[in-house]
């Protein structure tokens, strides 16, 4: 298939060095291709014999420790196949903050949109898992859930071609749609609302979903989402069903161009407003953490959208990528530009 950049948007590639009044350098970490919004945390996971009830106690048998948050992931995953990122998430001077940044730094993510709290504590995951797999997890956000508007510059935002928005636990939702009427109608937004948005409501979202160019969410999601809005929208009774196929439909009818819907092992369900409409079986692979596999996936989609191709071959080429993902532990499995070429040359 020939690479059709019809689609991507004017943006950072007509803003100089001159016009924002920086030095090549600085250029180069303004004027990226996608900047992360959304969760930046230290995931400490540890491996106990049972999750302990009130009043009980259990044993730590092992620890592990990653910089996690859906976005960071995203964007780790954009860097490692080519493209410039950059992060806007908020840490303090700690042990985590201190990870996070090396995370950042050691993965060629630009620095430039993270903002340094003077004091608190960065954001961190406590997770409890057990020997039969029950998971418990206590979130501690920290100072990236304190995000104001006017510690974000709207002009290096401006600057990318695609800005990426996950979920927060708190305050930093509302610097994200603050945020909104600053961008340039230029900028595509990309928007994975997790399951913490989604029990937002499509009200409460409704400023952010308005605004949304592309958006990533998974079956479950979607229908938590959408269901009740669209019954009551289109009045139908409770009796009635959607599939996710017409939430899809609704959504992107509603105004946003395009409309991913992620399966799982069953693969990828996608619409845009060119009325392309694909699935895409995933691909079969042994899977050891599954934990990141719709970051990664997303980090795929992305990718592939910057480099124009058409909702079938972005939709492969995203599972592709999740299926290397969920191979390993976390987002160590993450593929590598080299290895996605090699992949894309046996299409």
């Amino acid at each position: 298939m020939e690479e059709n950049n019809t689609n991507i948007p004017e943006s950072s590639k007509n803003v100089t060095a001159e016009d924002l009044g920086v030095d090549e350098i600085v250029y180069d970490a303004i004027n990226v291709d996608v900047i992360g919004f959304g969760a930046l945390n230290v995931d400490k996971l540890y491996k106990v014999g049972h999750i302990a009830e009130i009043d009980g106690e259990s044993f730590i048998k092992g620890e592990e420790e990653s910089p996690g948050g859906s976005a960071a992931n995203t964007i780790i995953g954009l860097s490692k196949l080519g493209c410039s990122t950059s992060y806007i998430g908020k840490i303090a001077y700690d042990e985590e903050g201190d990870l996070l940044e090396y995370n950042l730094m050691i993965n060629d993510v630009y620095l430039t949109n993270l903002i340094y709290a003077e004091s608190g504590n960065s954001g961190k995951v406590l997770g409890f898992v057990s020997d039969a797999g029950d998971r418990a997890l206590y979130v501690d956000p920290g100072v990236n859930d304190e995000i104001t508007i006017d510690e974000i510059n709207p002009l290096n935002v401006n600057a990318c071609k695609i800005l990426h928005y996950t979920s927060f636990v708190g305050d930093s939702f509302n610097a994200q749609k603050e945020l909104l009427p600053l961008l340039a109608d230029k900028i595509v937004l990309s928007f994975d609302p997790g399951m913490l948005y989604v029990k937002k409501g499509v009200e409460e979202l409704k400023e952010i979903l308005e605004r949304t160019d592309i958006l990533l969410i998974n079956e479950g999601e979607l229908k938590i989402l959408f269901e009740d809005y669209y019954k009551e929208k289109l009045n139908l009774s409770d009796d009635d069903s959607l599939s996710f196929r017409d939430l899809a439909v609704n959504v992107r009818n509603d105004g946003i161009d395009t409309v991913v819907v992620k399966r799982g092992s069953i693969g990828a369900y996608a619409i845009n407003k060119k009325d392309e409409e694909v699935k895409i079986p995933a691909f079969e692979c042994d899977a050891v953490d599954t934990t990141a596999a719709g970051d990664s996936f997303n980090a795929g989609f992305l990718y592939s959208y910057l480099k124009g191709y058409d909702l079938a071959k972005s939709c492969t080429i995203a599972n592709w990528v999740a299926s290397k993902s969920v191979q390993a532990i976390g987002i160590t499995g993450l593929p590598n530009l080299e290895e996605l070429e090699e992949f894309i040359e046996s299409l």
